[in-house]
């Protein structure tokens, strides 16, 4: 009986690139947060090195080196969109996967993620599309920024990411990291790793191997003849 995990036993996509055994999923970890000493940053710089750990290429970044302003129509129209959503937009386009350490702002995101998410949405093609996406946050509150990354879920769908299920948030931040940056509680440390793990499986698979082959139907007896692919985006 051959393993599941044997990728000798699964149908590869004739578009993915070949696999070598290197390093092939390339991960940008954002942090939400550019503020010296924020518990997201440490938590975006844990989750990069993990990633790297689990065999993926990690490129870490804040949103503080993607400058832009508010949001306004106008200025689009007059200027197009600021050089750090164009710039934010090819990181996010150059990488397999995307994990967002965000912080929470009274129960929502941060304005700032917000508004770079509207700006990069602007741009084509529009790179959030299909992108394969994580969700973490760190708060000195007992629910670690959970809220906040619930809401940050509803604009990434909408734009067509495909956000995983798991989420991780972690309670009383400014007290869970050891001096070193891993987090104090093992459990915690380990719960944050299968995560990771998981998620890059999941991101592999997505990648490199054939999907399930279906039509979508907006509704009963609805039909069309719309071409079936890979991804099954019909």
């Amino acid at each position: 009986m051959t393993s599941p995990t044997d990728r000798s036993t699964f149908p590869v996509d004739p578009a993915a690139p070949p696999w070598d055994g290197n390093p092939s999923l390339r991960v940008l970890v954002l942090s939400g947060s550019s503020r010296s000493g924020s518990v997201n940053v440490r938590l975006a710089t844990l989750v990069a090195e993990m990633v790297v750990q689990a065999g993926a290429i990690a490129d870490l970044a804040t949103l503080g080196e993607f400058a832009m302003p508010p949001f306004d129509g106008d200025a689009e129209a007059e200027q197009g969109p600021p050089p750090g959503a164009t710039a934010l937009s090819a990181r996010i386009d150059a990488a397999q996967a995307l994990v967002i350490a965000s912080p929470e702002y009274n129960a929502s995101m941060p304005g700032v993620v917000k508004n770079a998410i509207d700006w990069v949405s602007r741009l084509r093609p529009q790179p959030f599309k299909d992108k394969q996406a994580l969700l973490v946050s760190a708060s000195p509150s007992l629910v670690g920024g959970n809220r906040g990354l619930w809401a940050l879920r509803v604009p990434l769908e909408h734009l067509g990411a495909r956000v995983y299920p798991d989420m991780f948030s972690l309670a009383m931040a400014h007290q869970a990291f050891t001096d070193e940056g891993a987090l104090t509680d093992p459990g915690l440390g380990e719960r944050l790793g299968s995560t990771i793990e998981s998620f890059l499986a999941l991101v592999e698979a997505d990648i490199r191997y054939l999907s399930l082959r279906h039509c979508w139907y907006e509704f009963l007896g609805d039909r069309t003849d719309a071409p079936v692919t890979a991804r099954a985006q019909e």
